[in-house]
């Protein structure tokens, strides 16, 4: 077993993890990344459909189990970069009601402890630094915001602009969707981003998605006091006899062991996985899991009410870059049900093999293709709210096990229908193929790409994990900065507050560590 001391230990290299090592590098700190996987491999594959979607290719392989001991394969990825590998990056903000007590139809989201203005300016530069295209004040629910877009919004294809225009004409106010990738429509030369139909849900093979690996790893590791051990698993946590500090972090890699020690140890692993170890560290002055006398440590898990959406009409669609319209006018309710149903918008383009994963067994491929090319798919999203017995929990084994009912489902389905009467009226009535005009698909269980809550922040120590600094209530030098934190989870994806909070605990532990 090897020993060696770092000023700051980061477990995860995603949106919060990443971020936070990229502000800190400039420190001079002794920096270590922990990633349980490798990079992701540069090779063709990155742009199959078939190998992406069908074979699952990038997927862990880990098997958890859900709340009655049945085994599944969660839709998550252990790489550099984590999850932003793969993700839309869709970049948008929680809206300023969001921080505050909301009421919905299951239920009152609860407020924050933090204000929105004190993350806003976070926001403003973790939009700076993640490429962000948008317009300020096109969405009628965005928040204020003190400085505009460095980068404009991305512009429509030609189907996506016909839809625009018939939501607007209904009274409708869609919006250009922030979307963060390295991409200048002014000059076509000198850009990395080629708009391409493989973006959502893929690993950019150009790196011209603005994941966390290449816009805050990779800068992080110039500095020659930033270093990163891929392929280690971090199997537990150690505290000292007090059981007030973090003294050593046991690593597996390679088939050895090694015991690595930090004067700050940074949980990033995702909300799931941050749960998982602060729940495998327990010892004797922390019986039920790191940090858990609260008894909050894997609770109050939110993943978002999602479903996919694919409106079929007579029109082909040739769009091969979807991600550019998001609609929140049913954010906060309409005149018909005055409570939030959540946010709308466009994912990426699909295809017969996309299709085909949810498809049955022996559908022909001919009416998948055919489907794929009159298809517009929606993505819709509703907030669900934080409820103590959907949580992270162990098995016996020590196996990950995910007990999550969702909520708010009425209020989804009351989304849902508003989209489907938009699209009554913008052509996409009419099918081709013999299968209902829309077809929607909640994402299940295994969809965990929206995961937050488990480690939830608050001033209170007998209501919350961490505080409003994101360090452990409990533990000295212990802090967790992933999507874990949140205390509720709005409904729009959680990337670009994660990315924003690192930036904001970053300061805080840039001034710890002076």
């Amino acid at each position: 077993m090897s020993t060696e001391h770092y000023d700051v230990i980061i477990i995860g290299s995603g949106a919060g993890g990443g971020t936070l090592a990229y502000r800190l590098a400039p420190t001079g700190k002794r920096i270590l990344i922990i990633e349980r996987g490798e990079y992701v491999p540069r090779e063709k594959e990155n742009w199959d459909s078939h190998a992406v979607v069908v074979e699952n290719r990038y997927h862990t392989n880990e098997p958890w189990l859900d709340k009655k001991g049945k085994e599944f394969h969660a839709g998550t990825h252990y790489y550099v970069g984590g999850n932003t590998k793969f993700y839309g990056a869709a970049l948008i903000r929680l809206r300023k009601e969001d921080f505050g007590d909301l009421q919905h139809h299951d239920g009152v989201s609860p407020a924050w402890p933090i204000d929105y203005d004190m993350l806003e300016p976070y926001y403003t530069e973790a939009e700076r630094l993640f490429y962000v295209h948008g317009e300020r004040g096109a969405d009628p629910t965005e928040p204020p915001a003190s400085a505009p877009y460095d980068y404009p919004a991305l512009s429509h294809e030609p189907r996506i602009r016909e839809i625009y225009e018939g939501l607007k004409k209904q009274g409708c106010k869609p919006f250009p969707m922030p979307v963060g990738i390295k991409l200048d429509e002014t000059n076509g030369r000198k850009n990395g981003c080629i708009r391409c139909n493989t973006c959502d849900g893929f690993p950019c093979l150009l790196h011209a998605k603005a994941d966390a690996e290449v816009i805050c790893v990779e800068p992080a590791l110039r500095h020659p006091n930033v270093s990163i051990m891929t392929g280690a698993y971090v199997d537990r946590l150690e505290t000292d006899a007090s059981g007030r500090s973090i003294t050593k972090v046991h690593v597996r890699r390679n088939g050895s062991v090694e015991a690595l020690s930090a004067n700050v140890v940074v949980s990033s692993c995702g909300a799931i996985n941050s749960a998982a170890l602060f729940l495998r560290s327990a010892n004797d002055k922390h019986p039920k899991g790191l940090a858990n006398a609260s008894d909050q440590v894997g609770r109050n898990y939110m993943c978002h009410v999602n479903s996919m959406y694919l409106a079929l009409s007579q029109h082909r669609n040739d769009t091969k870059f979807n991600k550019t319209l998001g609609l929140n006018d049913y954010y906060f309710g309409a005149d018909d049900f005055r409570l939030p149903m959540g946010h709308i918008s466009l994912i990426s383009a699909i295809d017969a093999n996309i299709l085909r994963a949810g498809a049955p067994r022996f559908t022909p491929t001919k009416p998948l293709e055919v489907m794929a090319e009159h298809a517009v798919p929606f993505w819709c999203t509703t907030e669900d709210l934080p409820r103590a017995e959907n949580r992270v929990t162990l098995s016996k084994e020590g196996r990950i096990t995910l007990d999550y009912t969702p909520n708010n489902e009425t209020s989804h389905k009351r989304l849902l229908n508003k989209l489907k009467g938009l699209l009554k009226h913008i052509e996409c009535e009419e099918h081709l193929v013999p299968l209902q005009a829309y077809v929607p698909g909640r994402i299940p269980l295994a969809g965990v790409a929206h995961q937050n809550g488990t480690l939830r922040f608050g001033s209170d120590s007998a209501t919350s994990v961490l505080d409003t600094n994101c360090k452990a209530h409990e533990i000295d030098n212990l802090y967790a900065v992933d999507g874990s934190f949140f205390p509720s989870c709005g409904a729009v994806n959680p990337a670009l507050t994660i990315i924003a909070n690192a930036l904001r605990v970053g300061d805080h532990l840039k001034a710890r560590l002076s």
